[in-house]
């Protein structure tokens, strides 16, 4: 039996290292693609590149995916027989600052992608988007089946451009896509960027943290290894176009074209302050409270509905933000040896 190949854009990054990590534990071959940027710190990068690299079956590309000519030499060398797409410029606040590194990467990178995988017919692409596309909507838990047209910020519009450029993608050339929505992915080997990271790092250090909205937000925080076993099951979930255009009702299923929206979440809305919490019992310290107003471009809570990734896949998140947060604290003392 043939070793399935996957492809795997974002190795370096947070998500892409799990899954990369754990599509080898089962077996897969993966090649990642990576532009190592210095968005955040490179070092980790490496190290979880590292890390990855010493499994055989593990290899990789250093290249942005704004290079057209790299990525495509890549992809027909290695023959992929699924592309998951992960890679992208990150960070809602970041694209106030810094708006066209968005669209280079995540419009411009995200269509090289794509016209790879149709170029080689591959059996499906699998593409990151994020539960910030449902934007200004207040109807919660958000499903996959809303609208969401009210996007926020940049970053977000570039993720829902995605979307919408799958579709046509899958419908012009029968190419089957999955895109799939993360919500507030948090734990170990995380972003310096992200909130768990920047508290624990403060809480240790004895600086204070900025707490936007004066703490009045809800977020639906997802365990990495939960959210990259998810997308690990949606592999084998190939969306198939309907023939009599005929969706049930609970499916974000395209009635013309193999493409389909799908929700990772835990499906539990969160109190900010309780999370911090969390962290305060994990750490063993108060943190100092630096109360803030509502960030530009930010919303209040997300909170995912993850039905329809049970239907699909029999699996939905489930790790409590408490053990979750323990397993990021634990790692980042031993990391950082603190």
């Amino acid at each position: 039996m043939t070793q399935r190949k996957v492809l795997i854009t974002g190795t370096a990054g947070f998500i892409g290292f799990h899954l990369a990590r754990l599509l080898l534990a089962e077996g897969f071959r993966v090649h990642g693609y990576d532009g190592i940027t210095d968005y955040y710190d490179v070092t980790l990068k490496r190290r979880r590149h590292g890390m990855l690299l010493q499994d055989s079956a593990f290899s990789a590309t250093e290249g942005m995916l704004e290079d057209e000519v790299k990525f495509d030499r890549l992809a027909d060398e290695f023959q992929p027989d699924v592309i998951i797409h992960l890679a992208a410029q990150a960070g809602v606040r970041y694209s106030l600052e810094n708006p066209r590194a968005y669209i280079d990467a995540n419009v411009i990178g995200t269509f090289n992608v794509m016209e790879a995988a149709r170029r080689l017919e591959i059996d499906h692409l699998l593409m990151a988007s994020t539960s910030s596309v449902y934007g200004a909507n207040s109807e919660m838990p958000f499903a996959e089946t809303q609208k969401a047209d009210t996007q926020l910020t940049i970053y977000a519009a570039t993720k829902k451009a995605n979307e919408s450029m799958a579709h046509s993608y899958a419908h012009l050339w029968g190419l089957p896509i999955t895109m799939f929505r993360f919500f507030t992915v948090y734990g170990t080997w995380g972003r310096p960027d992200l909130a768990l990271y920047k508290f624990v790092s403060a809480m240790l250090e004895g600086r204070p943290i900025d707490i936007y909205n004066h703490g009045d937000m809800y977020r639906d925080f997802t365990y990495v290894e939960d959210l990259v076993r998810g997308i690990r099951l949606l592999v084998d979930a190939v969306p198939v176009q309907p023939e009599d255009g005929v969706v049930p009702e609970w499916d974000s299923l395209s009635p013309v074209a193999p493409y389909r929206v799908v929700n990772i979440g835990n499906s539990d809305k969160i109190k900010l302050l309780d999370f911090i919490e969390a962290i305060e019992d994990a750490v063993g310290k108060k943190a100092i409270r630096n109360l803030m107003p509502m960030q530009m471009g930010d919303v209040p809570a997300t909170w995912a509905d993850a039905s329809l990734l049970q239907s699909l896949t029999g699996y939905r998140p489930q790790t409590d933000f408490r053990e979750g947060i323990a397993r990021f604290v634990d790692w980042y003392r031993k990391y950082y040896n603190v």
